[in-house]
């Protein structure tokens, strides 16, 4: 029976060391998580003195930049302290190729604020990049979400990751929004590009609430006031609807700029949250492990005192009936066994989330690819396939791909 116990201290000692890696993953998150936001701001301050030649907001570009810069090297920080020795942390492959996306983006970082200074880059090119690099970072975010070995810790990723990309699609509105009243026209390109980012925040804010703390969620929902809620819906059904609007990037930018900075103070509860947790469960581990040892003094002391614990006789059903000391040992296997089976299931439910969303964007992938749409051409597409078939969009995600592998496996026999 001590054989038993060594192997259940085994167990503990890799789960707490899992628990460890995956506190740093959390504090890593966090520190993300507020980089992003400088990035977030950074961009917008960019892309005003790209669009305006430089005749507006060059004076705030160095503040927004030192803002970045020290987030940053608190992110590379994080990366550093990760352990990258092979197989020690969940889903590590990814998660790795990852951040190394990452980081080669951030080392490109002070050659476009370079151009961005000369006024060498368009609004969109920059734009585009900060969006880039900003999707790169919520990239590691997903793979560490979708990598934790611990259900609570997973299900409060999956439910800080949604927040953050929808936070990400809510910048994304403020920019594509604000252009358009400040031009005083929504042509239809921008206004599906709008109908995309609102319908895909509320997608990210669904599966918040659903894996989120439901004090959490209810913070988000009781987050801006009705009046501005309100008011921010009148003016996107004035984008979605009218080619020709009155000049109100104003109203826009304040509305939608409340709106963002609610949803940072929200974010911020969680990846509070996100940490407590972590550290509760890694000390909860090291309490179990501490019984475990305990016990396993117990059974050495005990041989010691009466010789070798022999194992007890079977029962009539084969299996061992035991007694005393070692009963705890087979109640103790027993509960960890179930909770094993309850962290699987959990597990699962919450992948669940993040697999859907893999799928589905690898079928825009396929999309974009072989139809040669945009990203958003190809959201649309998929969306209408599932209303038209009543499907989930998941389901007709994954036929795509179905398709999209039978060619293929076709193609060489055709070239023949």
């Amino acid at each position: 029976m001590p054989a038993a116990l060594k192997f259940l201290l085994a167990a503990r000692r890799c789960e707490i060391h899992g628990l460890e890696q995956l506190a740093l993953t959390c504090q890593l998150v966090s520190a993300i998580g507020q980089l992003v936001h400088m990035l977030q701001r950074e961009r917008g301050v960019s892309s005003v003195v790209a669009a305006s030649r430089g005749a507006r907001f060059v004076d705030q570009l160095g503040a927004r930049v030192a803002d970045s810069d020290a987030m940053a090297a608190a992110v590379r920080e994080g990366f550093d302290r990760l352990d990258t020795d092979p197989g020690l942390l969940p889903a590590g492959a990814r998660l790795f190729s990852r951040i190394a996306a990452v980081v080669h983006s951030l080392d490109a970082l002070p050659e476009v604020r370079a151009r961005v200074r000369a006024l060498e880059m368009s609004a969109e090119a920059v734009t585009d990049f900060y969006t880039r690099l900003i999707g790169g970072l919520l990239t590691v975010v997903f793979e560490a979400a979708d990598g934790a070995g611990d259900p609570d810790v997973s299900r409060a990723l999956v439910a800080l990751f949604n927040f953050m990309q929808g936070k990400e699609l809510a910048g994304q509105e403020r920019a594509t929004g604000a252009a358009g009243f400040a031009s005083g026209r929504f042509d239809s390109a921008r206004q599906h590009r709008l109908v995309h980012l609102v319908e895909a925040q509320q997608r990210c804010f669904d599966i918040f609430a659903e894996f989120s703390d439901p004090a959490l969620a209810a913070l988000w929902e009781q987050a801006l006031p009705a009046a501005d809620l309100a008011a921010l819906e009148r003016l996107r059904r004035v984008a979605m609807t009218a080619s020709d609007v009155d000049a109100g990037s104003d109203t826009w930018f304040e509305l939608t700029t409340r709106r963002i900075d609610r949803m940072k103070e929200v974010e911020d509860r969680l990846a509070v949250e996100l940490l407590r947790l972590a550290e509760r469960k890694t000390a909860e581990a090291r309490a179990a492990l501490q019984d475990h040892a305990a016990m396993f003094d117990d059974f050495v002391r005990d041989a010691a005192c009466h010789g070798t614990v022999e194992p007890p006789a079977p029962d009539g059903g084969g299996a061992a009936a035991p007694t005393g000391l070692s009963r705890s040992v087979f109640d103790l296997l027993h509960v960890q066994s179930r909770r094993l089976q309850e962290m699987g299931d959990e597990l699962a439910r919450a992948r669940a989330a993040l697999a859907e969303r893999k799928t589905i964007e690898r079928a825009k992938g396929v999309l974009m690819e072989h139809r040669g749409l945009s990203e958003d051409q190809a959201y649309r597409l998929l969306r209408q396939q599932a209303m038209d078939q009543g499907r989930r969009m998941v389901d007709v995600a994954q036929t795509v791909l179905g398709f999209a592998e039978l060619l293929r496996h076709e193609q060489p026999s055709s070239r023949r």
